[in-house]
């Protein structure tokens, strides 16, 4: 049987999120919706395509009266307006018309983009989202989020726009791999220690049965995890306050990525970011030294790194400082009041940051 969370939009209900052991509820969910008979495109990648892309067209062939399947080529540096243009010229060769169709299969990249080809084709057009990685099941997917990179800036260009549906098959998690799997927990990491401290422990204590993809542990997390985004993306959907919280670590991790154009997982710099920021916050007081090593040290089974090196500590502050995030002069920062309880903050300076940044930084002079 499967699951579903409804996320609200200006307090009426928006669009479901489901989570499922396989694609078989996909086209009922999606006649559901009422895009019998139309055309569908889905939009994958290089990587993914081979994997899933002919299985979900054999599903919904009876469905569409149409279905296209166009690849974008796989990375983050494909993740721009150029490959964005192919796409319009596909659906405008193909005459999709507002009342079609785009599914998203992939990861946050493919999402991303399909989502802004949804917001902007026609002025817009019904999209769904099928994330294939668990940081797209995650956190990507879900809450409106929309983009692409420009000129080296990540998401720099892009639109609040909804899907219709999040369709969650934990299953494609099994071809996962194991990098990218570690790149998603670093997102739900992320939303226990930011608005739940009894998950962070859930987290801790299933351990095991999470490095072991345990399907029934799987559906819980990725549930309760989306749960915890749902809630703060309903109360601040377009990021004027609150939803910034679930930008904890993404202020140096998005330096760090940038900085390493882009050779890190998304994932592996925001657990660098996470750990930066939980390191302000205790050196801050608020959190325990306890707590901080904790915190610090959970990343590490999980796969994720907690040090990296070769970066230039100056060169990262000034990338956060042209960060679309930064507020004038002030970057604004998420830090930890608690495990479970975060806060925006835009007083960190620059040499707290240059801490942090030591703090997170292996040198051959401590081997």
């Amino acid at each position: 049987m499967s699951e579903r969370l409804t996320v609200n939009y200006n307090n009426s209900p928006c669009y479901d999120i489901i989570f499922d052991k396989s694609f078989d509820g996909l086209a009922k969910n999606i006649s559901e919706l009422g895009f019998e008979g139309r055309k569908i495109a889905i939009i994958t990648d290089s990587n993914v395509r081979p994997l899933y892309a002919d299985i979900i067209v054999e599903l919904l062939k009876e469905l569409a009266s149409k279905i296209i399947v166009y690849a974008i080529p796989a990375g983050e540096e494909n993740k721009n307006l150029d490959e964005i243009r192919k796409v319009y010229s596909e659906l405008i060769d193909n005459k999709f018309d507002r009342k079609d169709l785009i599914i998203a299969v992939g990861g946050g990249v493919v999402g991303d983009m399909a989502g802004f080809i949804a917001a902007t084709y026609l002025r817009g057009i019904s999209f769904i989202q099928v994330p294939t990685t668990l940081l797209a099941q995650t956190d990507s997917s879900i809450g409106g989020k929309t983009g692409v990179d420009f000129n080296g800036f990540k998401n720099m260009v892009g639109a609040f726009y909804m899907p219709v549906l999040v369709y969650i098959n934990i299953s494609v998690l099994s071809t996962l791999p194991a990098e990218q799997y570690a790149s998603g927990f670093a997102e739900v990491m992320k939303h226990g220690l930011i608005k739940d401290s009894d998950f962070y422990i859930w987290l801790i204590d299933n351990m095991y049965e999470i490095q072991e993809k345990d399907p029934e542990t799987l559906i819980y997390m990725i549930k309760k995890s989306c749960d915890i985004k749902r809630l703060v993306v309903e109360k601040d959907p377009t990021e004027k306050g609150d939803r910034a919280l679930l930008n904890f670590g993404h202020t140096i991790g998005h330096a760090i990525e940038k900085y390493k154009n882009f050779e890190l997982f998304h994932g592996e710099c925001v657990a660098l970011g996470c750990v930066a920021a939980a390191f302000i916050s205790w050196k801050r007081q608020m959190l325990s030294m306890e707590e901080y090593y904790e915190i610090r040290d959970m990343f590490v089974p999980f796969g994720l790194p907690i040090s990296v090196t070769d970066i230039d500590d100056e060169k990262i502050i000034e990338i956060m400082h042209s960060d679309k995030k930064a507020d004038g002069k002030n970057i604004k920062f998420v830090l930890l009041k608690k495990v479970g309880k975060a806060a925006l903050d835009k007083t960190v300076t620059d040499d707290e940051v240059r801490a942090a940044l030591k703090e997170i930084t292996w040198s051959d002079e401590f081997e």
